[in-house]
C-alpha cells in the first residue's frame, strides 16, 4: 500500500475517508471534484512505456496464441427463471453480465458491440441476443473505458432506465438523456426495488478521451438482495490491498465476479489487471464462497494467448486446495443460480 492510499484522499467525502455513509438518493445530482487522480494507487503510464510498447509489438497474441480462438467456451443457453427470491447471473461476455436479484434485472459493463474502439471485433459472440433480455431494470458502470462503457449498447436503453455509475460519470449520461442516474463514492450506496449497489474501490483509472484523464472514478460494486446474499463485480481491476478491504467490510459475499484476462506484458499491465494467479488470491482475500472468471475469452487487449487465462486460473485453484464446485468457469453465454 502506498503512503497515498494510507492517508485520508484529498476532495473526497465521507465515504472515501471510512465513515459510514447512509444510502444515497436515486438520481441526485452531486458537485465532485475536478480530478480523482489522487485516488490512483500506481503511476499512470508514461511516453517511455508507450515506446516501449510500441517497439516490442506486444499489444496482441502472436500467431501462436490465436489459435486457440476456435476453443474458446462459448454456449448460449437460455436466462434461468428468476424471481424475487432468486439470484442468478449470465456472462454475456468480458465484464458484461446479466444479474437476476430481487425480482430485477441488472446489466453490468452492458457491451453488445461487435467492435470497440482500438480493438479487433470480439472473438466470441455475445451470450445472449439483445432482444432475447427481459426488461433491464439498471445498468451499472466500473469506469469509462471503452470496453465497459460502451455508447452504442448504452443507447438501445429506455431513456428512464436506473444508471449506477462510479463519481463524475454522471454528466456523460446526462448528456445522452439518462433521467436517473446515480453517481457514487467510494463506500457509498443506493437501493433500487430492494436491492442494494455498493460501489467499492479498485486498482485501476480512467480516461476515455485526451483532455479527461481521470476525472470520474473507477470501481467494483457489492449487489445484496433482501435475503441477505451478496454478489461483487470487481470491473476492471490490478491486485491489491482493497480486495481485504472490501472483504472485511462486505463479510459472506457470495459469489465474486473477477477479472482474469488482459494482463501480458506485466510491466505494463499489472498495476491495473489482475493475472490469473492474482485473482485467486483477490477470491481469497474477498473471503468469497464462489469466483466467477471475467475479462477474457471476448475482446483482444494484451499480448496473452487466448486459452492461457482459463488454463492459468484453473491450475492455480486446484493448486490452491479450492473445491471445484466454487470456481464457476462459465461458458460464454453461461449461467448459474446462487444456491442451486
Amino acid at each position: 500500500m502506498t503512503e497515498q492510499t494510507e492517508r485520508p484522499l484529498a476532495g473526497a467525502g465521507p465515504a472515501a475517508t471510512g465513515r459510514a455513509v447512509a444510502g444515497r438518493p436515486l438520481g441526485e445530482v452531486r458537485s465532485w471534484p475536478r480530478s480523482f487522480a489522487d485516488r490512483l494507487t500506481a503511476p499512470l503510464p508514461g511516453v517511455r512505456g508507450m515506446t516501449r510498447l510500441a517497439r516490442e509489438r506486444a499489444m496482441r497474441p502472436s500467431t501462436e496464441g490465436l489459435r486457440g480462438i476456435h476453443r474458446l467456451p462459448f454456449a448460449p443457453g437460455p436466462l434461468p427463471a428468476a424471481g424475487t427470491d432468486t439470484m442468478a447471473i449470465t456472462w454475456a461476455g468480458h465484464a458484461s453480465w446479466i444479474v437476476r436479484a430481487g425480482g430485477l434485472t441488472i446489466l453490468t459493463d452492458p457491451v453488445w458491440s461487435r467492435r470497440i474502439l482500438g480493438t479487433p471485433a470480439r472473438i466470441t459472440p455475445v451470450g445472449i441476443r439483445w432482444e432475447e433480455l427481459p426488461p433491464v431494470d439498471a445498468v451499472v458502470i466500473s469506469h469509462n473505458h471503452y470496453d465497459h462503457l460502451d455508447a452504442p449498447t448504452l443507447r438501445r436503453l429506455p431513456r428512464d432506465t436506473p444508471l449506477f455509475v462510479p463519481a463524475g460519470l454522471g454528466r456523460w449520461c446526462r448528456r445522452r438523456r439518462f433521467t436517473c442516474v446515480t453517481e457514487l463514492d467510494w463506500w457509498e450506496s443506493a437501493e433500487l426495488g430492494g436491492v442494494r449497489f455498493d460501489f467499492v474501490p479498485s486498482h485501476h483509472w480512467s480516461k476515455r478521451t485526451l483532455v479527461d484523464t481521470c476525472r470520474s472514478l473507477w470501481g467494483g460494486w457489492v449487489l445484496g438482495d433482501r435475503q441477505g446474499r451478496r454478489i461483487y463485480f470487481a470491473g476492471d481491476s490490478g491486485y491489491g490491498h482493497w480486495f481485504k478491504e472490501i472483504g472485511r467490510r462486505y463479510p459472506g459475499v457470495d459469489l465474486a465476479m473477477l477479472p482474469i484476462g488482459a494482463y501480458e506484458p506485466r510491466w505494463w499491465l499489472s498495476d491495473v489487471h489482475t493475472d490469473p494467479e492474482e485473482a485467486v488470491q483477490a477470491y481469497e482475500d474477498l473471503g468469497a464462497r464462489a469466483m466467477a472468471p471475467m475479462h477474457w475469452a471476448t475482446f483482444l487487449l494484451s499480448a496473452e494467448p487466448v486459452l492461457e487465462p482459463l488454463t492459468r486460473l484453473r491450475t492455480a485453484w486446484q493448486q490452491a486446495g479450492y473445491p471445484r464446485a466454487d470456481l464457476w468457469d462459465l461458458p460464454v453465454g453461461g449461467s448459474r443460480v446462487l444456491g442451486g
